[in-house]
């Protein structure tokens, strides 16, 4: 009589550990979230994007990890990536002035503009948002890929007001493009600012703008509407914002000439290099900290943002 015992103890064991097994399995989704976690760690990489040019200022596009030194606050850095950037997803902000300064040139300048996002967007990778600014700051068009919603938004600008250039910029890269950690793949946040440079109406400063600019690590390409050829206080300003962000700042007498610079961006936004560095300096203190990239070749010159802004605590 004991053997049966026995079996019938040895079954119920056996379905037991069976039962005690399914849990198992229905559990693994959840402990497929344990690396979700990992990537959460905060790894100091540093991104630069640059671009070069030589003598006769046309580009450089077919340089190495080798051709160049990086310095950081002025102690060398080991790059740890390096590439071209023609492939790197594009997120660009049209921040277009519509204040009555500008109603002149309005009209062309949006045909331009129009006419850069159809060659520079590639849908389904690159997006774009649209913003105006006079009084206050308009999201026209938001995050979109369809260019014409795009063509759309910019076509419906009216001019008249006055002028908030900073606020516009704040606003931009604080709400549109500030993205911490940064998203891998890599974007590139890209501000094309249509304006004549003035401000008489914001609450926020010019290098509060600058800041927040570079916070976001957005490069910033300008555009002048000052149509008179004399230097205005507005030239020094838009200058200031593309140099300080690793952008470039055009100044365009004739309509021809505003085509021409769109051009001129959309070739260096195919044609840019990107290389990153984990920094020497481990502290997040929240500092700005300078960065030199030196080509070895000393005929060529480098466009990049001078610094960052480290993590903080």
């Amino acid at each position: 009589m004991k053997k049966p015992s026995v079996a019938l103890f040895v079954l119920c064991v056996l379905v037991g550990s069976l039962a005690a097994q399914e849990p198992v399995r229905t559990s693994r989704p959840a402990t497929t979230q344990v690396p979700t976690d990992k990537i959460k760690v905060r790894v100091d990489l540093v991104n630069v994007l640059m671009t070069v040019t030589n003598r006769k200022n046309r580009l450089e596009i077919d340089l190495a990890k080798d051709d160049f030194r990086v310095l950081e606050d002025e102690k060398p850095q080991t790059i740890r990536y390096f590439s071209r950037e023609t492939d790197l997803p594009l997120r660009v902000g049209v921040l277009v002035d519509t204040s009555s300064s500008i109603s002149d040139r309005l009209r062309f300048e949006q045909d331009a503009a129009i006419d850069f996002l159809n060659t520079t967007l590639r849908p389904g990778k690159d997006s774009a948002f649209v913003v105006a600014f006079d009084v206050q700051t308009h999201v026209v068009q938001d995050y979109t890929d369809d260019l014409e919603k795009l063509s759309e938004a910019i076509r419906s600008l009216l001019a008249g007001g006055v002028t908030t250039l900073y606020d516009a910029i704040y606003f931009s890269c604080r709400e549109k493009m500030l993205i911490f950690p940064p998203p891998e793949p890599y974007l590139r946040h890209v501000l094309i600012i249509i304006s004549d440079g003035e401000d008489n109406q914001s609450e926020h400063t010019r290098e509060e703008a600058l800041a927040m600019a570079q916070r976001a690590e957005v490069t910033i390409y300008a555009i002048s509407t000052n149509a008179t050829g004399l230097p205005v206080h507005g030239d020094k300003v838009l200058r200031r914002l593309a140099e300080q962000t690793g952008g470039r700042a055009f100044f365009p007498f004739k309509d021809s000439e505003t085509v021409a610079n769109f051009q001129e961006i959309a070739r260096e936004l195919r044609s840019q290099y990107s290389l990153a560095y984990i920094s020497t300096n481990q502290a997040h203190d929240g500092t700005f900290r300078t960065i030199t990239i030196e080509p070895l070749q000393k005929s060529l010159q480098v466009r990049a943002k001078p610094g960052y802004f480290a993590p903080s605590e």
